[in-house]
């Protein structure tokens, strides 16, 4: 029943923001829900791996760059046909986390381990983009501007925000379906206790290689629709610390392992990180501050994130109203 019901309000907040949108936002509140949605992606991809699986990744940032660049690269060099670029960009970034997965669980990697492994092929891949002439090199690549639905690129953006919200959208049922399958039971049994579920027969090889591959494609189409955005990438921001860094604080802040918990933490985290930078004026990295602190009240008192917290208090109150 909670899983419905936060499932519902997820979809209702999306949908509000959708009238909004069509109602009509000033540019700078829309741009900032068309980077919520962006992030909320990148999110919801990191916390199918680490939020139901326990395999918490510090470099979530290659799956994500792997989708920008491949989606920029076939536009701009090949002319390829911008869906096809996201089709291609979200099935390269699969790819990339097969293989990341592969080498890191045929090794036995878990923990902290496969955390910093993940970081590691992330400024692999940096520093080759950096030097690629493929990929632009440190000048990094510019998508021709096309308006247009084939292009992804509208001179009205309230559609672009349109597009975001229904990837969102389905996002948040395939995280429903993977609360309701085998495979998240299976993922979940993982989290708790690999070794153990190991014992009762699951394919934990099996279960982790889906599961790193589901988020990696996930977290490649935030990538592809952050170029569609802004038709700028180059390594430092496809491939930098900032996305893992992002993805991860969104998941953990708003709820790791819940439908609704990456959509709450990039909400709340972007939206107080641009309070503050307004009333703060020009203070460089004051966005940073405020991410950090919100991070330390959540792990000093709302572990669970924020969505645990409410929930928890929901739980108190029931209680008391039944004891009375």
């Amino acid at each position: 029943m909670i899983g419905n019901r936060e499932f519902l309000y997820a979809l209702a907040f999306l949908i509000v923001i959708g009238v909004l949108a069509v109602v009509g936002l000033p540019g700078n509140i829309l741009n900032l829900f068309i980077f919520m949605m962006i992030i909320a992606l990148a999110a919801q991809g990191w916390n199918l791996l680490g939020g139901y699986g326990g395999l918490s990744s510090f470099g979530h940032a290659a799956f994500f760059g792997t989708g920008a660049y491949t989606t920029a690269i076939l536009q701009t060099n090949f002319g390829f046909n911008a869906w096809v670029g996201l089709v291609c960009g979200v099935a390269f970034g699969s790819i990339v986390g097969a293989v990341i997965g592969f080498l890191s669980f045929r090794a036995g990697l878990r923990g902290s381990y496969f955390a910093l492994i993940t970081l590691a092929f992330a400024e692999v891949l940096r520093v080759l983009a950096n030097s690629w002439s493929v990929t632009g090199g440190a000048a990094g690549m510019l998508v021709r501007l096309q308006n247009g639905f084939t292009y992804l690129q509208f001179s009205d953006r309230r559609y672009f925000l349109l597009i975001l919200i229904a990837f969102v959208a389905a996002t948040l049922f395939l995280t429903r379906w993977l609360e309701r399958s085998a495979f998240g039971a299976y993922l979940v049994a993982l989290r708790e206790n690999d070794q153990a579920a190991q014992a009762l027969g699951v394919d934990v090889f099996r279960i982790k290689m889906q599961a790193i591959t589901l988020s990696a494609g996930v977290t490649a189409l935030a990538g592809c629709l952050y170029v569609q955005n802004f038709l700028f990438i180059d390594a430092n921001v496809a491939y930098g610390s900032w996305i893992s860094i992002e993805a991860l604080f969104a998941a953990i802040v708003g709820g790791a392992g819940t439908i609704i918990g990456p959509l709450i933490g990039s909400v709340v985290l972007l939206g107080l990180g641009e309070l503050t930078k307004s009333f703060a004026g020009g203070i460089a990295g004051i966005d940073l501050v405020v991410f950090g602190v919100i991070l330390v009240l959540c792990v000093a008192f709302a572990p669970n994130g924020i969505r645990g917290f409410f929930s928890d208090l929901a739980h108190k109150r029931a209680n008391r109203m039944d004891a009375a």
